[in-house]
């Protein structure tokens, strides 16, 4: 007894380490959905976690049992009570973990969850969830974010092991790393590659093992039972071609194109009417209002401000423009430290400024250049992106507020940036600003013509940009172009020379880049016109998008391309203006609809909206809202109540593909039980088989319907006779002698089952499909690690 015991321990165990391993690999498909890897530690933390605190749980168990009842079996009730203490102690384990990562300074020994500690927990994970609507893929492991991956990680691993070695069925946890792959497969735009989806096949294929090497170990006694049998070859051979296809087809594995988690953060609250500046749409919206609307107030120290920042754009896709990249919202604008400071504490023009939003409602908050400090209410809810020097908002707008800036205007020498180095190409701010697509030959063609024989960031900069404001260039300010030719919206505007200021902007940064100095396209404000008490209008007529490149030991520069008036123009003192350049006339803007940007438009995802979705109706969402949730209640509803049915299915499927008597007799079993008929381990296989032909003929009348078919009562009383003799067979004969199983015992059980459920009354049958008793049964059995219930050798039929 003691050696059965520790071999099903150690099988146990087996199967644990299985779910762990393929857990593990399955966390491989998230590598896509993050910049690095720095996610991988804490969440292979959290399967190991899940994985230890299972085992010692299940030894402590059995050890406490033989402690209390040496040499007894552990009732049923007790082990039926049990089950679900293994994985609420492994959520508890879960639970320590995540407050050692991530929420340690309240807790009690640093793991240990308080009150305190537990709300600061919250506030990680809720934060994390608004970075789920921040990021794009590949997102940044921020520390909410990083967060919420641990906690769906550690789940998966609690779901896979509860079905692997409680519900002793590892093939069917194979299933939990389905959710792992769905990650990156709804959000990762263009490829996921090979290794995502190639080590998610394999952890599968270890699962596939481990249940047939299970079923191996409970085969019937009788033959000889070989090594690797047909079922472990089959298990493997899925593997290979699971892994193999994944090799194959994953560079090429078709995936949805959101490319978010969420949406995304940036969509304007009002960019179609110019209250806000919206990433997600082009300018020209706000350029062409018939009145231009007042937006901001600026009170400054100085008269002439510059430029407000709102957002940058970094991301640059021929086809799709620019866009927005992922904003790391850890830092909060309340935060003691200095938000952008010059690069190297340079010296720059201190400049401080209150500002007023009139009818600006937008979640990022319009700042000015290099800003140290942003006084606003609820600050704790505003949050700084250092990487691109943003404010944006979580769950507020800029409506109504009044907010302060301090910031530190860059104003380098001459001499500093003429004297400014190339990057090496490995910091960050070379890799992500210099990354663009393959460009149109033309326009590398011309890269290389402006920059021939310069060397120097500064000088090449420079000489891109006079391309677009030397007037003997031809350039124009317009607000309608002529769609073009080629097919690429860059090659067309560079040809065809006439656009506004986004074009102007993305044009001239995607230039810089190719001549290998990092930029990016900025939107904001040109600082507005100046009003009798001395503060600065800024109306939608002011919206601007401009370049930014940067410079060695400088930092960031702002560069204006774009030809508009000097009332409106910023004074950069290293790119300064030709006089006599053409200024833009807002005035002659055509009433009529104009066409779309030709080209790069800055868009929030790379998600080509050529035509604008129509407004629902005011008030639409207040009923659609509500139906959807409704329906989604419904449809969780229906998915949790067919998961019993679902499950039973495949236990059934299972023991037909194995064809064996013993597993024949067992589904027979179930499905008795399944419509009512309890089962007696004292009765015979033989004594079995009479007392279900006898209540198949009390409750029929000789014949009756399975479905359409007629079931003779007398065919499936042969069918039930038949599979007894079978199991006897199997259970009493000598090892070797018993009849091989063949077709016919299969036929024989499909028989005898519609015999059964033919008889039953329609609500057994109603309660059999829908909850099946069987499964609970077996569910309590396996917790207590006892033979499974059968009839005759393994349970016969009582009443």
């Amino acid at each position: 007894m003691t050696g059965g015991r520790s071999r099903a321990a150690l099988a146990e165990a087996g199967t644990a380490l299985a779910a762990a391993v393929g857990t593990a690999l399955g966390t491989a498909a998230l590598l896509p959905v993050f910049t690095d890897r720095s996610w991988l530690p804490p969440v292979l933390a959290a399967v190991a976690v899940v994985t230890a605190g299972g085992l010692l749980l299940r030894a402590a168990g059995a050890l406490l049992w033989e402690t209390l009842a040496p040499g007894r079996s552990v009732p049923v009730r007790w082990a039926a009570v049990g089950v679900p203490l293994v994985p609420l102690g492994q959520l508890a384990l879960l639970v320590c973990l995540l407050t050692a990562l991530f929420a340690p300074g309240r807790a009690a020994f640093g793991w240990v969850p308080t009150g305190r500690s537990t709300t600061d927990l919250l506030t990680v994970l809720a934060d994390g969830s608004a970075e789920l609507q921040e990021q794009t893929t590949p997102a940044l492991p921020l520390t909410g974010l990083l967060a919420l991956t641990t906690l769906m990680v550690g789940l998966v691993a609690v779901v896979v092991d509860l079905v692997a070695v409680g519900g002793r069925q590892p093939a069917l946890a194979g299933l939990g790393l389905l959710v792992l792959f769905c990650v990156p497969v709804s959000t990762v735009t263009g490829t996921i590659g090979a290794l995502p989806v190639a080590a998610p096949a394999a952890g599968l294929a270890l699962l596939l093992w481990a249940d047939q090497h299970r079923r191996l170990r409970h085969r019937p006694a009788g033959g000889h039972r070989p090594l690797l049998g047909t079922g472990t070859l089959t298990a493997l051979r899925t593997g290979a071609v699971a892994v193999v296809l994944a090799l194959v087809v994953g560079t090429v594995v078709p995936t949805l194109t959101e490319g978010t988690f969420a949406g995304g953060i940036g969509r304007g609250i009002g960019g179609s009417t110019g209250t806000a500046l919206d990433p997600a749409a082009a300018l020209q919206g706000q350029l062409t209002l018939d009145e231009p609307i007042d937006l901001l107030r600026v009170q400054a120290s100085v008269d002439d401000p510059g430029y407000l920042r709102v957002v940058a754009l970094e991301a640059y896709d021929a086809e799709d423009g620019w866009s927005v990249g992922n904003l790391d919202g850890e830092t909060a604008v309340a935060d003691d430290s200095e938000l952008a400071p010059l690069p190297g504490r340079r010296e720059g023009r201190p400049v401080d400024a209150l500002v007023t939003a009139l009818g600006h409602e937008d979640v990022y908050l319009p700042v000015l250049y290099s800003p140290l400090s942003v006084s606003v209410t609820d600050a704790q809810q505003w949050r700084f992106d250092p990487g691109t020097a943003t404010v944006f908002g979580r769950d507020v707008t800029t409506e109504g507020r009044t907010w302060s800036v301090a910031a530190v205007e860059p104003r380098p020498s001459p001499e500093e940036l003429t004297a400014a180095e190339p990057l090496p190409p490995d910091p960050p701010v070379s890799q992500g600003y210099t990354a663009l697509p393959p460009l149109d030959p033309a326009v590398t063609d011309l890269v290389a013509s402006l920059t021939a024989d310069l060397t120097a960031p500064y000088e090449r900069v420079r000489a891109i940009y006079g391309h677009f404001t030397d007037p003997a260039n031809g350039y124009e300010y317009s607000l309608s172009t002529a769609p073009g030719t080629s097919g690429d919206d860059l090659a067309d505007f560079l040809r065809l020379r006439r656009g506004y200021c986004e074009q102007y902007a993305g044009a001239m940064a995607v230039l810089v880049r190719a001549a290998g100095v990092p930029a990016r396209v900025v939107l904001g404000y040109t600082p507005g016109t100046v009003q009798p008490d001395g503060s600065r209008l800024v109306t939608s007529d002011d919206a601007h998008a401009w370049v930014e490149a940067y410079f060695d030991d400088v930092g960031w520069l702002p560069f204006d391309p774009t030809p508009i008036d000097v009332d409106r123009a910023v004074d950069l003192p290293w790119s300064p203006r030709v006089q006599d350049q053409e200024a833009d006339d807002r005035a002659d803007a055509p009433v009529a609809p104009l066409p779309g940007p030709v080209t790069p438009a800055p868009q929030l995802e790379p998600v080509p909206q050529p035509v604008p979705a129509p407004q629902a109706a005011p008030g639409a969402s207040d009923w659609l809202r509500p139906v959807l949730w409704g329906v989604a209640a419904l449809v969780g509803v229906a998915v949790v109540a067919a998961v019993p049915a679902g499950l039973r299915a495949l236990q059934r499927r299972r023991r037909l593909s194995d064809g064996s008597a013993g597993a024949l007799w067992d589904e027979l079993s179930a499905t008795a039980l399944d419509i009512g008929l309890e089962g007696d381990p004292a009765r015979t296989p033989r004594q079995v088989a009479e007392q279900l032909a006898a209540a198949m003929g009390e409750r029929s009348g000789g014949a009756h319907r399975s479905g359409r078919r007629q079931v003779p009562v007398q065919a499936a009383v042969d069918a039930v006779a038949l599979l007894a003799r079978a199991e006897e067979a199997a259970s009493y004969a000598r090892p070797g002698s018993a009849p091989p199983a063949g077709p016919e015992l299969v036929t024989a059980l499909r028989t005898a089952r519609r015999g059964l459920l033919a008889a039953a009354s329609r609500r057994a049958w109603v309660r059999a499909l829908l909850w099946p008793p069987s499964l609970a049964r077996r569910a309590r059995d396996l917790a207590t690690r006892l033979p499974r219930p059968g009839w005759g050798r393994r349970a016969a039929l009582r009443g």
